[in-house]
Parts: C-alpha cells; sequence; structure tokens
C-alpha cells in the first residue's frame, strides 16, 4: 500500500515540476494567463521559464510574418462592367499577443477575420476602378503597343476596345488601398497587416470570350494586312523583274539585228564579188535556190520543155 501511495505522489510531483517552467523558442512569444486573465507582460526573449503549476497557462503565439491566403473570390463587377475573380495574398504577423489572445483567441479564428475584411475590402476597391486599373501596373508599355497600332500591320484596327487608356492608379496602388483600408481594422485584433497583393486575376467566361473574340479579330486583320504587304512587294518586284527582262531581250534583239545586219551585208558583197568573176555561175546558184524553196519534200514538179526551170536544168544557166 505504500508503495502505491508513493508512486501516486511521484506521479503527481513529476506532473506539478513539468508544468511549473516552459521553454520560448525564438520565434514564439507567450502570455501567462491564470483561469483566463493575463497575469504577466508578454514574454518574447527565448528561454526557459517558470509559472504556477496547473493554474497558470503559457498561450504561445508566432512572432514571425505569416501567410493569409485567401479563397478566390465570387466574380467581382469592375467599373466597365467587367466580371472578375480575384485571388489575393497578404502577410501579418501578431504585434500584441494579449489583445490578440483576448479578441481573437486563436489562429484559426484569426484567419477567418482576416478573410472577412480583406476579401470585403478587396471586393469594395477593386468595383470602383476599371479592368485596365487592375491589369496592368504603370503606363511604361503604352510606348511600345502605340508603335504596333501605328504600324501598317495594325492600321486597320480602330475600335473602341483596341484604344490604349492610360491608368490613374494601377494595381500597386489598389492593393496598397486595400492595405490601408485594412490595417486600421485589423489592428483591433493585436494584428499587423504587412502587405497586400493580387496573386491572381481570373477573367469571367464572357471575359475571357470578349478578350479572345478581340485578340483573335486584330491578329487576323494584322495577319491580312502583313499578307497585303507581302503581295504589295511582290508585285514590285515581278514588275521590276519583268522591266529588267524587257531591257535585256531589247538590248539582245537589237545587238541580234545588229549583226544580222552585218551578216546581211557580208553576204550581199559575197553575191557582188562573185557576180562580177561568173555571172552564169552566180545565176546557176540563185536557180538552186529558188527550186529548194519552190519545191517541197516529196513533193511532185510539172514543168514544160518551155519552162524556166527546165531551161535551167537542161543548159545550166
Amino acid at each position: 500500500m505504500k508503495k502505491i501511495i508513493f508512486i501516486i505522489f511521484l506521479i503527481l510531483g513529476l506532473v506539478v515540476v513539468s508544468s511549473s517552467y516552459f521553454v520560448v523558442n525564438e520565434t514564439e512569444q507567450v502570455v501567462i494567463t491564470r483561469f483566463g486573465a493575463p497575469v504577466r507582460n508578454t514574454i518574447q526573449k527565448a528561454g526557459i521559464y517558470f509559472k504556477a503549476p496547473i493554474v497558470e497557462q503559457a498561450n504561445f503565439f508566432e512572432k514571425r510574418i505569416l501567410e493569409w491566403d485567401g479563397e478566390a473570390s465570387k466574380p467581382i463587377p469592375t467599373r466597365d462592367k467587367k466580371n472578375i475573380i480575384i485571388d489575393a495574398t497578404a502577410r501579418w504577423r501578431i504585434t500584441n499577443p494579449l489583445v490578440f489572445l483576448q479578441s481573437v483567441g486563436s489562429m484559426e479564428s484569426a484567419q477567418s477575420r482576416l478573410d472577412d475584411i480583406i476579401d470585403s475590402n478587396v471586393r469594395d476597391i477593386v468595383s470602383k476602378h476599371s479592368l485596365v486599373e487592375i491589369v496592368r501596373n504603370s503606363n511604361r508599355v503604352i510606348n511600345i503597343i502605340q508603335q504596333e497600332y501605328e504600324s501598317e500591320s495594325f492600321a486597320a484596327v480602330q475600335d473602341e476596345e483596341s484604344i490604349i487608356r492610360e491608368i490613374k492608379d494601377g494595381r500597386d496602388q489598389i492593393t496598397r488601398d486595400v492595405l490601408k483600408k485594412s490595417q486600421p481594422i485589423i489592428e483591433k485584433y493585436g494584428i499587423k497587416l504587412i502587405d497586400v497583393r493580387i496573386k491572381g486575376l481570373i477573367y469571367s467566361k464572357v471575359v475571357l470570350e470578349n478578350v479572345f473574340r478581340r485578340m483573335t479579330s486584330q491578329y487576323q486583320i494584322k495577319a491580312q494586312n502583313l499578307r497585303s504587304e507581302g503581295d504589295r512587294k511582290k508585285s514590285e518586284i515581278q514588275g521590276e523583274t519583268e522591266f529588267e527582262l524587257k531591257e535585256i531581250e531589247s538590248g539582245a534583239y537589237k545587238q541580234a539585228q545588229i549583226i544580222r545586219g552585218e551578216g546581211d551585208a557580208e553576204a550581199a558583197r559575197i553575191y557582188a564579188e562573185t557576180l562580177s568573176v561568173d555571172p552564169d555561175f552566180y545565176q546557176f546558184q540563185r536557180s538552186l535556190e529558188a527550186y529548194q524553196e519552190a519545191i517541197k519534200e516529196n513533193a511532185v514538179l510539172l514543168m514544160g520543155t518551155e519552162s524556166e526551170f527546165f531551161r535551167v536544168l537542161k543548159t545550166g544557166k
């Protein structure tokens, strides 16, 4: 019996000793409460600390920067009536653990409060801006895109949707507005909201269809204009080629005519010399040429004895 009592007291002693101290890590801060009421200042330095066993409780909270990653919101109508889905994220830190404990109580409750506050402010501020303000962050892209539209490829794109609009705020300013509006509310829970960012933007089905339709139309026009430009250059090249070809043919024809004329002159000179040497032979040669021109292959020639052709064959003159 004594042995059992000793074991019981030993166990109780171990429980009391183990519950009388606690260890605080570098990443933690602790609030000591007695029956739910705080009894000491917040412990933020790492080390080993003691407390009254059983009646006092150590409540541990993170010192590090924490992540809030809300779910993608329901479609939000922008100022220009475009429905979009915003996926936002934020970074926060517990700056007053005592207030945090009294107002929120747990990390799960804090995440829920952040969901309500940040999502509500994102919806409110996004709905006051046009879609281009949410998508873009600066006006530096305007010059580049404007050059595209002013080029021959986009010369025909003149619809209202294609006009490049300057933005006044941009995505960064919108997130800063969300941060500025959310921070005073969140501070009441002992939380400091460090940053808010839009990590994702999803167009609704109708907006996506309109965007794809406009992009398709623009690039079809660009492709058509590029083809037209190619056809124009092709016609220019073909025209230049034909002109050069005609010049070459004209020069060749001229040269051929000159050579042919020189040949005819040389032939006439040779004929003249031949005629002066032997007129009868020249006459005979010309008659043979006449036969060659008049009589075709497999032709039958009928002539009388008084015919000039027959006389040449008979006399050789």
